[in-house]
């Protein structure tokens, strides 16, 4: 093991944060395997054995967008061939027909659907928290709540106490892809800034929301690009201790049919949790989306510093627009079959990881 290694090894250990140029490092140093134990070792001392799960409803009400990310096949133009907006009513019987008594919580993202007012949003939770009292309402990205207020004239915090009073009980982590602004004028130049995503999820914070917070990688940021992306919800991190979970996402290609080289590596999808394990040092969670890595991978990185490996998804459709090669859902014993098999503990949690049921570890052969 190097002296640099050594150092960052014992930063780490004595619960010194890392800065910049110790996440550079450990993105270049050959030994994968040296990063993987001590994030391992974070995670271990943090959360134990124990690896989360939810039983949730991916729910997308609409995929007219008006924004242009160049990264995403989901989005249509209204009027396009594919273009979709379910009434209220339509979106309450796609529910009723996924609906199983163990959802705990509708994860709802859509597109940025200039067509309909800001009430269409609040009917869209309110008749869902009408219905299902006691399903968590996971709803719109700190992306969509800037552009709540861009088509309502209002602030982004009356914004945020309509939806509250609508029965939103959190916010997802989207729309954050990398967070400076040379991505974003690149990848995403219509959607909200850096500094508007992060001022969405500080009132949120503030409101007493607890939210989530994701990183798109695998395009064209740089190693720095994401280091300075994890350092940013760390510093918001610090003033609100708002949010639940990280979650980096591996950038999907185009189309299904893209090539291995389109895709990002086993070797950087690993890493990158690692490295966000050991950076984020006030997060209490690091997720693996399965969905974007697979399931083996994602049973690999248990011993990458990951503790939550998302959930039951019932229809994923936004990775699927694109390349994403995964199924679009896992059963409740699926996901407890991949956690046992990393000889971890799988425990079911609601939105707030409070837990629902703690499984027995495998049995050893």
């Amino acid at each position: 093991m190097d002296t640099r290694f050594q150092e960052i090894a014992d930063k780490v250990r004595h619960g010194e944060r890392l800065n910049l140029q110790d996440g550079l490092y450990l993105y270049e140093t050959p030994d994968l395997l040296s990063v993987a134990q001590l994030a391992n070792e974070v995670n271990l001392s943090r959360n134990g054995k124990k690896v989360y799960f939810i039983q949730n409803m991916y729910i997308n009400p609409t995929n007219v967008c008006e924004a242009k990310c160049s990264f995403c096949g989901f989005r249509r133009d209204p009027g396009e061939d594919g273009a979709y907006t379910m009434s209220p009513e339509e979106l309450l019987e796609y529910v009723g027909h996924r609906m199983t008594d163990n959802i705990r919580e509708f994860h709802i993202v859509g597109g940025h659907n200039h067509k309909v007012p800001f009430d269409y949003y609040l009917d869209t939770i309110s008749i869902l928290k009408k219905n299902y009292p006691n399903v968590t309402v996971k709803a719109y990205t700190g992306a969509e709540i800037q552009f709540f207020a861009k088509i309502s004239g209002q602030s982004p915090e009356e914004v945020l106490r309509a939806l509250v009073n609508a029965g939103l009980d959190t916010m997802p982590g989207g729309g954050a892809e990398i967070l400076t602004e040379r991505y974003r004028e690149k990848m995403s130049p219509d959607k909200a800034s850096t500094d508007e995503w992060l001022e969405a999820h500080h009132i949120a914070h503030n409101l007493g929301l607890k939210t989530h917070a994701t990183m798109l990688y695998g395009s064209i940021e740089t190693k720095e690009e994401r280091l300075i992306h994890m350092m940013r919800v760390r510093e918001l991190q610090d003033e609100t201790n708002g949010y639940l979970v990280f979650i980096p996402l591996a950038m999907q290609p185009r189309s299904i049919n893209a090539g291995i080289r389109r895709r990002t590596s086993a070797m950087d999808d690993m890493r990158t949790l690692a490295i966000s394990r050991l950076m984020l040092d006030n997060f209490p969670h690091v997720k693996a989306y399965w969905i974007n890595i697979g399931t083996q991978l994602t049973q690999l990185s248990m011993h990458y510093g990951v503790s939550d490996i998302h959930g039951t998804l019932v229809e994923e459709r936004i990775s699927h627009a694109v390349g994403a090669l995964t199924q679009s859902a896992l059963t409740r014993d699926e996901l407890v079959w991949l956690i046992q098999g990393a000889d971890r503990i799988p425990v079911e949690r609601d939105t707030f990881y409070n837990e629902i049921k703690v499984f027995e570890p495998a049995m050893k052969k």
